[in-house]
């Protein structure tokens, strides 16, 4: 399980051998919850909490990931334990792979996955909205023709020769991709494109803390497999960017996206679940909840085939990272295909 914890005060130590998680409610008690630590992948701390250094200990004992992240959702820091399991070989890979036509081929690998989901998503609004077929198959036929032609740029040398024809034709597709989502939604929750810091609407400004979290499970997963989520492909060298979480997170951008507009289309978002704050809106601590609830259901509950195997959303993008580092290292997989989920 993910610990999420966002309450105003909350104290996480260790007693008995368990994590402890101590919130004050609105009336001045305390309320206690345990959890053992072998049960627990990670805690993210969101608000003003405090934390023991036994329960650090503990942590770093079970391997359980310590993340501080901002107000959105957004990595901070982490504390985590110094046996990554990594090679020198693969981080040393990485760096040749990111230099050369390696680079780019698995860069268009992870952007045709994404662009393939966005297709797929669009093409599926169909089942439940016939009156629209014309207008969706438009949006999926651009979309089409969008990865047909990053896909004529696999016998370009480096990443840095197309760099910007690629960013051009992803861009283009996430303006079909976003524009298609809005157009279905129900009146009150359209939006004009994407918004980042802030967002201009609630649809907004939910994907925003979603991707934040998603980010942190990527860096996460790439850690793990002994990937360096500093040394991008496609995402290149600025200061203290984590390039390659950035690179690597694509084909998963569609379960945020799923989560977020099921619940919208469901009608389960309402103006109790977001705040407006300077020229844009955030989302609230009940609108938190809601969001990791269903994102955690959905990536950690239930289950996809996988290599010839039921497994969750979070365990098959943890089992692309390690195809990803041992195919660096010449272990290479038949019949894989990244970002299907």
């Amino acid at each position: 399980m993910q610990l999420y914890l966002n309450t105003h005060g909350t104290y996480l130590h260790v007693k008995d051998a368990m994590f402890e998680v101590r919130v004050p409610n609105a009336q001045g008690e305390t309320q206690k919850h345990h959890f053992a630590a072998h049960k627990v992948v990670s805690i993210i701390m969101t608000t003003a909490g405090a934390l023991s250094t036994d329960a650090i200990r503990l942590a770093l004992m079970h391997n359980v990931d310590l993340i501080f992240a901002d107000s959105s959702g957004h990595p901070l820091g982490r504390v985590w334990h110094s046996k990554l399991g990594s090679t020198t070989k693969i981080r040393k890979r990485q760096l040749e792979a990111s230099l050369g036509q390696e680079g780019l081929q698995w860069t268009l690998q992870w952007l045709d996955a994404k662009l393939a989901n966005q297709s797929e998503f669009v093409k599926d609004l169909k089942k439940h909205r016939s009156q629209l077929g014309d207008y969706l198959d438009d949006k999926h036929k651009k979309i089409e023709n969008l990865r047909a032609s990053l896909s004529v740029l696999n016998d370009s040398a480096t990443v840095d020769a197309v760099a910007d024809t690629i960013r051009g034709l992803e861009g283009t597709a996430g303006r079909l991709y976003f524009e298609t989502l809005s157009h279905v939604m129900p009146d009150a929750y359209r939006f004009q494109g994407r918004s980042m810091r802030p967002a201009k609407d609630a649809f907004n400004a939910f994907l925003n803390y979603g991707y934040g979290v998603l980010y942190s499970r990527v860096e996460k997963a790439l850690i793990i497999a002994g990937i360096d989520p500093y040394v991008g492909f496609l995402h290149r060298d600025d200061y203290n960017q984590k390039s390659m979480v950035f690179d690597f997170i694509e084909p998963y951008r569609v379960q945020v996206e799923t989560v977020v507009f099921r619940l919208f289309t469901a009608k389960k978002i309402n103006q109790s679940h977001y705040e407006s704050i300077a020229n844009g809106l955030t989302l609230n601590k009940e609108g938190k909840q809601l969001l990791i609830e269903r994102l955690n259901d959905y990536t950690e509950v239930e289950t996809i085939r996988y290599r010839g195997r039921n497994q969750t959303r979070a365990n098959a993008m943890q089992g692309d990272a390690h195809i990803f580092a041992n195919t660096l290292i010449g272990k290479t997989y038949t019949d894989d295909r990244v970002g299907t989920l």
